[in-house]
């Protein structure tokens, strides 16, 4: 089962392993926690973009599915101890996990937390993208057959639109949503509606977009001039970057790109960090202007 995505799994294993990543960030600790692997069609993942264009860094499997990441980000300071996203989670049956190639990384955020001496209850704070499940599964697990909130202390801050567009979604993305991912949070009043671009703490900026679904929602996080921007599936890996590699999963695609040319100049003019949370290979980028647009400068800004 899986067999060509379970190769290229071994292979990615075996050259550059899954591991928790640090910065410390002006007034911020920051840690990279991957959760998993997951794998999407790859034409779907590029859109109108040829095969023989995005497959020279993303090498498809024999069902053309390329690897992915689920990469959330942790992020502590003297008050708080924030997440963003909790990638897909562990209470999909083996038929979902065999189409998405879901693989979790043992121990789940349970031992990512332990080596910061921390404990699911320590997090007090839980910002959510969007719905899509490869994003907020990890925000909910099984205990006893009961589907219950991961991080039972948290609030969990999802934009309200996306909420709405969750329980009303079209034909075209309805399989993404599923709401034992986030319905447990609402009944369990841990689920906070946010409203459009706001400071959500100091130094910790919600941006939205809505080209890929309503009102995603990214983390702006600033301290000592630096900045580090939370691209979520706005720019999912670094090979997004470029203006017309856009997803096929994009509901509004022209709206993407328009978003893309808003952030990546001032991502370049204010030498923004660009931290993906898909790519498997690359966590974080600068970028630089050529004459090909832009490009990277510097990667794995957040490797040890």
């Amino acid at each position: 089962m899986l067999k060509s995505i379970h190769c290229y799994r071994l292979s990615y294993f075996k050259h550059k392993p899954y591991k928790d990543l640090f910065m410390k960030f002006g007034k911020f600790e920051i840690h990279s926690i991957v959760t998993g692997q997951f794998a999407l069609d790859g034409g779907a993942m590029f859109g109108v973009v040829p095969k023989v264009l995005w497959e020279r860094t993303n090498p498809a499997d024999d069902r053309n599915r390329i690897a992915l990441s689920m990469r959330s980000l942790l992020i502590i300071s003297d008050e708080k101890k924030f997440l963003v996203d909790t990638g897909a989670g562990n209470k999909n049956n083996d038929k979902f996990n065999s189409i998405y190639g879901i693989q979790n990384v043992d121990g789940w955020f349970d031992n990512a937390l332990k080596k910061y001496d921390l404990t699911p209850n320590d997090i007090t704070d839980v910002i959510l993208t969007h719905l899509h499940f490869d994003h907020c599964g990890g925000s909910t697990k099984l205990v006893d057959d009961e589907v219950v909130p991961t991080f039972p202390k948290a609030k969990y801050y999802i934009q309200r639109e996306q909420f709405e567009w969750a329980l009303n979604a079209s034909d075209k993305d309805r399989v993404s949503f599923i709401k034992d991912d986030f319905m447990p949070l609402k009944n369990n009043d841990q689920l906070v509606l946010t409203e459009g671009e706001f400071e959500l703490f100091d130094g910790i900026e919600i941006l939205t977009s809505n080209g890929h679904t309503p009102k995603q929602q990214h983390v702006k996080l600033s301290s000592e001039g630096k900045t580090i921007f939370y691209t979520g599936d706005l720019i999912p890996t670094a090979s997004h970057i470029p203006y017309p590699y856009v997803m096929g999963y994009d509901l509004y695609p022209l709206t993407t790109i328009e978003e893309k040319k808003k952030i990546l100049p001032q991502a370049y003019e204010e030498n923004w960090i660009l931290f993906f949370e898909h790519d498997p290979f690359v966590n974080s980028v600068t970028i630089i202007s050529s004459e090909k647009g832009f490009i990277i400068k510097e990667k794995n800004i957040l490797d040890d």
